[in-house]
């Protein structure tokens, strides 16, 4: 397993070993000791999946504290581009974002802290993507910050994206008070 830190702290990629030969292939997805000593003691609560057609955006999403989620995102079948923004107020980073391709050919993940909006779309059809997540869902601590705002000039590679009602409706960042 191969992990990679990126220039936003607290951002993990992670590549597993594959196995493969005629028959198919193996790969570890998740090891809690490897992953205890690439970031520290983190405790996932949930798996969450969903399946989206080519051009279906979603997010930016978060869960407001004390129901902040970590996330460790990858993709089963498709890919998607990936993208978080730090919406941590002391960060230096405060407000950046950092893209991704997670794909099933490459079979990478991304580690994802609390404190960041984390939204994706899917470059192909039936894109399956998986997540675990560090607490459980609350619908009332659940947030989204408006996935085309100016400010952050996030280029999603995508003319017309597939939105929900709720991410058409974001947060602008310029009005958004962090609440980490």
């Amino acid at each position: 397993m191969q992990i990679n830190k990126h220039t936003i702290e607290g951002l993990i990629s992670i590549h597993p070993s594959v196995y493969g030969d005629e028959r198919g292939y193996f790969l570890e997805s998740f090891n809690e000791k490897s992953f205890k000593e690439a970031i520290g003691g983190i405790n996932f609560v949930q798996d969450n999946e969903s399946m989206s057609m080519k051009n279906v955006l979603r997010g930016l999403h978060f869960q407001k504290p004390p129901h902040a989620q970590g996330k460790l995102v990858r993709v089963i079948k498709g890919s998607v581009l990936d993208v978080v923004v730090d919406l941590r107020k002391n960060s230096k980073t405060y407000g950046q974002h950092k893209k991704i391709i997670l794909s099933e050919k490459e079979k990478n993940q991304f580690y994802i802290p609390p404190g960041f909006a984390h939204g994706f779309c899917s470059l192909e059809d039936e894109t399956i993507f998986s997540y675990k997540c560090t607490e459980y869902y609350h619908p009332e601590a659940e947030s989204c910050i408006l996935w085309n705002d100016e400010s952050l000039n996030i280029d999603w590679e995508v003319n017309d994206p597939i939105l929900s009602k709720k991410d058409m409706n974001g947060i602008s960042f310029n009005h958004f008070i962090s609440p980490f």
